[in-house]
């Protein structure tokens, strides 16, 4: 059994939030979490992305940075990354081993047993650890105030990103309740960037943030002018606290981006500001250009266009649609996508059909999917008739020999379906 396999076994617990058994874990491993530097980052939408801002742009500056992010579309070394490397499978080995010797003597001794999150979490707090990080990205896993992430005691910064109704099993029923949550990660005294735009969610964190006098910088105030958008490429140029960013450009697609990189970039001044970095304004630009997310407004393919999103939410679907309209006014769309029965399928169903011709549909490979005979129902609904329904290699199959009668191939709708349909993309020959 390999370290991914040991680690999967410990899915049986399930996802269950709280610091008691993450805090009993780390104090076996000897706190290493306690010596590192932190970015932390929660939000429905968009936390990745500003992740992966913040990680490119202290990397392109020399420093020694490590990011934290789930799920992982591939392999699941992707989750744990430092200085622009996976961790290896040696050291994935090496540390799992440690750290699941360390769960094995709590339960020995009455304790509850970790959950999967939690072991994938230690692993990644002691990884980073050894390697000396100058700062670690992390991103929360779910909601915040009871995330194992949660366990860390003073970042440097907390930023908040877009919060919509997802997960309402877990987080709360309204944008309120889920605003409280992510407000958990705010700590005593440590600045606070957000680009959370809801009004019922921003009074729940600036409240938040008054309690905790954390200084609260709200990156969507900030005016961006002369935007500049083509395929491949956004440029603005925007003043943050007196600092003039002109032609600052990013490869992410889509105006949520501009948000996201605004977010990460606001962060990243009130750091400087601080004294805690010193930057390059050109390798700062370097950096933020770099930055890109597999599985997010993914260019595959061009003539026709290829392109992979793991939208499966409403606003991330949102966010779709009005990139597609953007780059892709009336053209011929064919839409290849799963999605889980527990989402806003209406919603998710309603931005899909907005902009895609045809459709072709599958079944993500998680239990909690809907079926490709609910799915096709509500398509039907929609005057949308389904083109093909089958396994996903089956609907990679009929959209390769298909694409050129359409302007554009897209796949969308679960996280878990777009790193399957990756790997099989990335292997057509053209």
């Amino acid at each position: 059994m390999n370290a991914v396999e040991k680690i999967e076994e410990f899915a049986r617990f399930g996802s269950v939030l709280g610091l008691e058994r993450m805090t009993k874990l780390m104090e076996r491993l000897g706190n290493p979490q306690d010596g590192l530097r932190y970015i932390h980052v929660a939000g429905t939408n968009g936390k990745g992305s500003v992740c992966r801002y913040i990680y490119e742009a202290l990397q392109a500056n020399g420093y020694r940075v490590g990011i934290y992010t789930s799920p992982f579309l591939e392999i699941f070394n992707e989750r744990i990354e430092f200085n622009g490397e996976m961790i290896s499978d040696a050291d994935l080995a090496k540390i799992t081993e440690e750290v699941l010797s360390e769960t094995q003597k709590m339960v020995e001794e009455g304790f509850d047993s970790p959950t999967e999150f939690e072991v994938i979490t230690a692993i990644a707090f002691l990884y980073f650890a050894r390697k000396k990080a100058d700062f670690v990205v992390l991103e929360v896993g779910l909601g915040g105030r009871g995330d194992s992430t949660n366990i860390i005691k003073n970042p440097l910064m907390t930023v908040i990103t877009s919060i919509s109704l997802d997960h309402t099993d877990r987080l709360g029923k309204t944008l309120g309740e889920i605003a409280g949550e992510k407000a958990g990660i705010i700590k005593e005294g440590c600045p606070l960037v957000t680009s959370v735009k809801a009004e019922e969610a921003i009074k729940v964190i600036a409240k938040k943030a008054y309690e905790k006098g954390a200084v609260l910088t709200d990156s969507t105030r900030i005016k961006v002018t002369n935007v500049r958008k083509d395929l491949g490429c956004t440029t603005f140029d925007t003043i943050i606290d007196g600092t003039d960013y002109r032609d600052v450009s990013i490869s992410m697609m889509g105006d949520h981006q501009i948000e996201n990189v605004m977010a990460a970039l606001t962060a990243l001044e009130v750091l400087r500001k601080k004294g805690e970095i010193k930057v390059e304004r050109s390798k700062l630009y370097e950096g933020l250009k770099k930055a890109k997310q597999i599985g997010r407004f993914e260019i595959m393919e061009e003539n026709p266009f290829v392109i992979l999103d793991g939208a499966h939410n409403e606003d991330g679907t949102r966010a779709l649609r009005e990139t597609v309209e953007n780059f892709f006014p009336g053209k011929k769309i064919l839409l290849g996508c799963g999605v889980l029965k527990d989402k806003d399928t209406k919603a998710i169903l309603d931005n899909f059909t907005a902009f895609a011709t045809d459709f072709v549909i599958t079944e993500p490979d998680n239990p909690r999917k809907l079926s490709t005979e609910d799915l096709k129902k509500l398509l039907e609904e929609r005057n949308k008739p389904c083109r093909f329904a089958g396994t996903p290699a089956e609907i990679c199959a009929y959209a390769k020999e298909h694409k050129s009668e359409y302007d554009a191939v897209f796949f969308a709708g679960s996280l878990y379906l777009i790193g399957e349909i990756r790997g099989i993309v990335k292997k057509w020959e053209n």
